[in-house]
């Protein structure tokens, strides 16, 4: 078994030394073209009277000092990856030491409406998004969280292969999150996308042909007049009569460029992820599935974005104003690469969503992946078709650090309902949380906390921290209602595991445990499985009535005048309430 703290200690050391030995390079690098700088100023003066000796300094002098800049850039880039890489293997020590606060929580996200993102601490500060998301991109973030919350069960075992295999290829993960974090672009991919799908051409279709006859005969004009069959007039109505066909369109073609100008280095970067994703071979059907969204028919998808790419920096090159001018009225510049991006369009257009959206979905899995890398003690669950819902051994939370946490043995069927008591601070609510963020761990393919685990996929859903809405003119008691009917309204369509944590809690004693006990009964008639933690021991008499219904407790007890907990989920009913035991303690109440 792979151990994660090793392997990344060992990636660090081998990045650092090669990050010393880019910089090194960089060094040299620099002073390579300020040394064919300083030659080509010697040879310029050594053979100022030398006109033909001077234009073959000046041209070998322009070729190696383009070559060392374009060798610097691709240094430069090496090293910004290489520190990206390395800040990817801090990251992840850090977390396995449980440091991970400064990681983004995905507050966003939280939905109070949700099935269930508000009440198991899926986002938010210390939330399983944050210890879990290592996306680089923005929509990357959104896919992740999108997999964490849609409640889907389908293909739970192809999901585990897909993970399991991105879990096995952690350089590959690594490289894939590095290229993504240096992405740096002035538009979103959804306003890109937006404008791809909105765009409506405006050149005739016999601009495809004219640029190109024009030009042609722009060269017949040009020599003609070098060898004087026509005047400097004759050339200079013609260059104005190109300018004039492409003033004609100038407004729309500037609207143009200045959308491309914001796409640009969008394609030029994506470009890279998709070639890392094209280069891979995936086994997983997922996987394999999603890599199809960035393949075209006989055409690698990383050259058309590489070609475009080129063909936005070519029609950029009009903002150079002498030879904007010159090459507009020569060669029809303007409409030439207007028209091959309106082309570009039409034909690609369609499927750059797609292929943005299996970057975005790879970016979301790479972080399932690593999650699995980074727990290789946890255990898949063994898929189940019974009426068993969950049966695990060991269980705990997976935020909980596993040298402090205390594991339980569960087992729950279809149909069963749980009521589970105990003492304030003995372990209720966290119980409760682990089951729920356990069962959609299991539903998205995840290994999970525990030795050994049989699960049947169920969707889940909860009432366990209702909030009141002062803007809705809402009390906490009514919204604890609206949840309840959310509930009941959801499981007469699907089945649901639904976990309940001290319901009703915005009215008095005796109407709570009426209404409770009514709730149970109609849960329990609906055929539900799920669990339901209260302080008030008379819900437990629910079982007396209902076979389906069974009481389970966590215990506390008072040993030489201190709390003691052991967290163990056990059968019965607590016996054992800590509230004034602690009001005393804390020299509250006498």
């Amino acid at each position: 078994m792979l151990n994660p703290a090793k392997f990344y200690s060992e990636r660090l050391d081998r990045l650092r030394t090669l990050l010393v030995q880019v910089n090194r390079q960089l060094k040299v690098s620099g002073m390579l073209r300020l040394t064919v700088f300083a030659l080509a100023i010697l040879g310029i003066y050594l053979f100022y009277d030398n006109s033909n000796y001077i234009l073959i300094i000046i041209l070998v002098a322009s070729i190696v000092f383009l070559f060392l800049v374009s060798r610097h850039t691709d240094l430069n880039y090496q090293k910004s990856k290489l520190l990206a890489l390395i800040s990817i293997n801090e990251t992840e020590l850090q977390v396995l030491d449980r440091k991970f606060y400064h990681l983004p929580d995905g507050n966003e996200f939280i939905d109070n409406a949700h099935f269930y993102s508000q009440d198991i601490d899926l986002f938010g500060k210390g939330s399983f998004y944050q210890y879990s998301n290592r996306t680089a991109l923005e929509e990357g973030s959104r896919a992740l969280a999108k997999l964490l919350t849609e409640n889907n069960i389908e293909n739970v075992l192809e999901k585990q292969d897909a993970i399991k295999e991105l879990g096995s290829v952690a350089e590959w993960r690594q490289e894939f999150s590095a290229v993504a974090r240096l992405i740096k672009t002035e538009i979103s991919s959804v306003n890109l996308i937006s404008w791809l799908k909105t765009y409506r051409p405006f050149l005739p279709k016999m601009m495809k042909i004219l640029p190109n006859i024009f030009s042609l005969f722009s060269l017949g004009a040009i020599g003609l007049y070098y060898f004087n069959y026509i005047s400097g007039w004759g050339l200079l109505f013609w260059f104005f009569l190109g300018l004039g066909i492409t003033a004609k369109y100038l407004s729309k073609v500037n609207v143009l460029s200045q959308n491309t100008s914001n796409a640009q280095s969008s394609f030029r970067q994506y470009q890279k992820l998709i070639l890392l994703l094209e280069d891979k071979d995936f086994q997983a059907r997922i996987l394999k599935n999603e890599k199809e969204n960035i393949l075209e028919k006989g055409v690698r998808v990383s050259q058309v974005l590489k070609e475009f790419s080129g063909m936005l920096n070519a029609f950029e090159q009009r903002n150079n104003m002498l030879f904007g001018v010159l090459a507009n009225g020569f060669l029809l510049w303007d409409l030439r690469y207007a028209c091959n991006i309106e082309k570009w369009i039409g034909i690609h257009g369609k499927n750059v969503e797609r292929w943005l959206n299996a970057i975005a979905t790879f970016d979301a899995c790479n972080s399932l992946g690593n999650f699995a890398f980074n727990h290789p003690d946890y255990t898949y669950p063994e898929i189940t078709k019974n009426d068993l819902i969950i049966e695990a051994e060991n269980i705990s939370h997976p935020m909980l650090d596993p040298a402090e946490g205390v594991t339980n043995n569960f087992k729950i069927c279809r149909e069963e309902f749980f009521v589970i008591t105990g003492a304030n601070m003995a372990g209720k609510s966290t119980f409760l949380r682990t089951i729920s963020l356990q069962i959609i761990m299991g539903n998205i393919g995840l290994p999970v906390c525990a030795t050994a685990v049989k699960f049947q996929p169920i969707k889940l859903i909860t009432s366990m921290r209702t909030v009141d809405s002062l803007t809705a003119h809402e009390s906490y008691f009514f919204s604890e209602l609206k949840r309840l009917k959310f509930i009941i309204d959801s499981i007469r369509d699907d089945e649901y595991f639904i976990v309940l944590d001290e319901i009703l809690k915005g009215t008095n004693s005796t109407d709570k445990a009426i209404g409770s006990k009514k709730f149970i009964e109609k849960l329990v008639g609906s055929d539900s499985t799920g669990l339901i933690a209260t302080h008030d021991l008379s819900l437990c008499e629910v079982a007396d009535s209902l076979k389906k219904v069974e009481n389970y407790y966590f215990d506390a007890e008072i040993i030489k005048d201190e709390l003691n907990f052991d967290y163990k989920f056990k059968k019965g009913i607590c016996q054992n309430m800590n509230a004034s035991f602690l009001l005393k303690k804390m020299n509250i109440v006498e």
